[in-house]
């Protein structure tokens, strides 16, 4: 297992991906993206581990100066008798106090939200990827879901096509 968690060779960190927020792309325009760490209880990291999270309909809020992953489902370790977590409990979000004074700025425009969009393991420590998203209007997801054919439809024809 630490192999796959190590450093590659070309200097770039590997990671092991736990769970992704795949309504994220389609619900929400995404904008710029940013890695925090997260502040965890022991039995959600063994959770963590097994791949037991799940992260839709979940986002980020800043309260009190410091940024909170709300919604995020994170299940009871199985194996534990007693002292097991929430598995919606509210958790915080490590980020440099600058980044968060950028976030503070740029979520009070209207119709402004941090969305989680990956939750992973990097160096051994759990990272989740936030998104600042401006949801779409139905029209836009109408628009996303024709592109999304039009696209199917190119490339079963272009595989039809090569046998």
């Amino acid at each position: 297992m630490k192999a796959n968690n190590a450093p590659s060779k070309s200097g770039k960190e590997s990671y092991k991906l736990i769970c992704s927020n795949k309504k994220a792309a389609f619900e929400y325009e995404l904008g710029e993206r940013l890695e925090a760490g997260l502040v965890l209880a022991g039995t959600e990291v063994k959770s963590l581990r097994l791949g037991k999270a799940n992260l839709s309909d979940s986002y980020a809020k800043l309260s009190g100066g410091e940024l909170h992953l709300i919604g995020a489902h994170i299940s009871a370790y199985p194996s534990a008798f007693y002292g097991n977590h929430d598995p919606l409990r509210k958790r915080k979000l490590l980020l440099h106090s600058k980044e968060i004074k950028k976030l503070t700025g740029k979520i009070t425009e209207k119709g402004r939200s941090l969305i989680p969009l990956k939750l992973y393991f990097k160096n051994g420590l759990a990272k989740v990827e936030i998104a600042l998203a401006r949801g779409k209007k139905l029209h836009d997801k109408r628009r996303s879901l024709k592109e999304q054919d039009t696209k199917r439809e190119i490339q079963r024809t272009v595989r039809e096509y090569n046998r």
